[in-house]
């Protein structure tokens, strides 16, 4: 999946209007929530959030609750309805940024008025932790369940300019694959998709013409791998759209990545936080028919040609997943320039390879008019400069203003490690595989603690150099 770069914060409210609420309504805390969370540090963090209510009758209820939003300076960044599951009323989605403190008022408001709140993640609300007041962030793999659904555009809802705004067929199509991606938890199989005969000509098309391409383009790391896919019984093929889960089990053997369906677009915090668990949030939907060629939101085709081949790469899988540790627990303004260095990397790097010029970055391996015009005499290309990308703006719907080329991924990592220096956050992280979790290091006796854990495999390093050299001898 692709993450934009943008950012739509909008102001809120001052502390004189939370001491106000305080003196006529008691203080803002449950009864058994402890004395810490009175920190004006922690009611004052900014952060988003998805909330999930459910209306009886829709308009007066829905004016009410978006009035609760606007009455505490809580921005509401996206928007969704579909049918209860569970009665004859309306669930309604929204996805919402602001203050703590402020976030939790309106959770209240909302309970007190309509009853069925949901809060996926509802420890951003009411936990904090005593060291620090950062925003939260997944430290277990199973707590992707938490964020994986908090789709900021499309799903099922497309702009007017969307190819398939006017297309109901498409639109329910979409709906069957938004399902798949809403009701998935971590450690289930990926359900299985018949694709119908248009969308595998779709795919079919877009297969066919990049592929003639990607080896006069394509660096060589893509094209080993590539061709593997391609060779392998794992259904790249022109008349055969490939199913997520088959891909997922091709990746974990070959870099330890696995992929998670996702209805649409996350925020660059939430598809990030994925990166650090070796996670990649892929959507399972085929573009519209009506352009093969062109997609304005990330789809199957995107995914699986652009991105699978590089993340079945080590050297790659871990430049990306360092990334995705970079990103937790980091500011807003920190997460916007990791998503910079995501977009003109991940989506849109170039590298030298015996001396030419190739590309390694998914958006433009899975776009066949960037592409071409990338590695042409008309693109402005530039050494890769960590300064000079964050100053870059990233275009979503045009051709990119200028490309970096990296010498190598290790040279990238290292960039990224100098940047990822520059993070404050009064903590370390490190990603345990045995676990699939976060460490968060915050003293010295984790340290120690990991370092004994690592002398084992040091040991075992040491015997084999020493068999090696024993053998050189003989």
């Amino acid at each position: 999946m692709s993450i934009k770069c943008r950012s739509n914060r909008t102001s809120v409210g001052d502390l004189s209007q939370i001491d106000e609420h305080k003196k006529k309504n008691g203080p803002l805390l449950r009864r058994n929530e402890p004395k810490l969370q009175r920190r004006t540090s922690s009611f004052d963090t900014f952060t988003t959030s998805p909330i999930i209510f459910t209306l009886k009758s829709e308009m007066d209820e829905l004016v009410n609750a978006l009035k609760t939003f606007k009455d505490n300076d809580v921005n509401v960044t996206h928007i969704e309805s579909r049918p209860s599951s569970k009665n004859s009323g309306v669930e309604i989605y929204v996805d919402c940024e602001g203050k703590k403190g402020r976030l939790r008022e309106v959770v209240h408001e909302l309970e007190r008025f309509l009853g069925n709140v949901q809060i996926p993640g509802k420890e951003d609300f009411n936990t904090i932790d005593p060291m620090t007041s950062v925003t939260w962030f997944p430290v277990k793999i199973s707590e992707l369940d938490k964020t994986s659904n908090r789709v900021l555009m499309y799903g099922t809802d497309f702009d007017a300019d969307h190819p398939g705004f006017k297309d109901n067929e498409y639109r329910q199509r979409r709906r069957v694959f938004a399902d798949i991606a809403y009701n998935y938890k971590h450690g289930q199989p990926i359900p299985r998709v018949k694709y119908t005969a248009e969308e595998t000509r779709t795919w079919g098309r877009v297969f066919s013409e990049l592929s003639s391409l990607y080896p006069t383009h394509a660096c060589q790391d893509f094209l080993q791998n590539f061709k593997k896919l391609c060779d392998r019984d794992i259904g790249y093929r022109v008349d055969n759209v490939p199913q997520l889960e088959d891909v997922s089990q091709f990746l974990q053997a070959q870099t330890g990545f696995q992929l998670r369906p996702v209805a649409g677009y996350l925020s660059p915090r939430d598809f990030l936080a994925g990166l650090a668990f070796r996670v990649f949030h892929c959507t399972q939907y085929v573009r519209h028919p009506a352009n093969p060629l062109y997609t304005p939101e990330p789809d199957c085709c995107h995914e699986l040609l652009g991105h699978i081949p590089m993340l079945a790469n080590k050297s790659f899988a871990s430049f990306s997943q360092e990334i995705g540790l970079a990103s937790l627990g980091a500011t807003e303004d920190e997460i916007k320039n990791l998503a910079k260095l995501y977009f003109f990397t991940v989506e849109f790097g170039l590298c030298k390879q015996n001396g030419n010029t190739r590309v390694y970055g998914a958006g433009l391996l899975s776009s066949i008019g960037e592409l071409q015009y990338a590695l042409s005499s008309e693109a402005k290309v530039s050494r890769f400069n960590l300064e000079m990308v964050m100053k870059q703006e990233c275009r979503i719907t045009t051709y990119q203003d200028c490309y970096f080329v990296s010498q190598s991924f290790e040279n990238a990592t290292r960039d990224l490690r100098e940047y990822a220096c520059t993070i404050r956050r009064p903590f370390t992280v490190r990603y345990d595989p045995y676990t699939q979790s976060i460490d968060v290091l915050t003293s010295t006796t984790q340290v120690a603690t990991i370092i004994d854990d690592l002398k084992s495999d040091l040991y075992v390093l040491c015997k084999a150099l020493k068999k090696m050299e024993t053998a050189d001898q003989e």
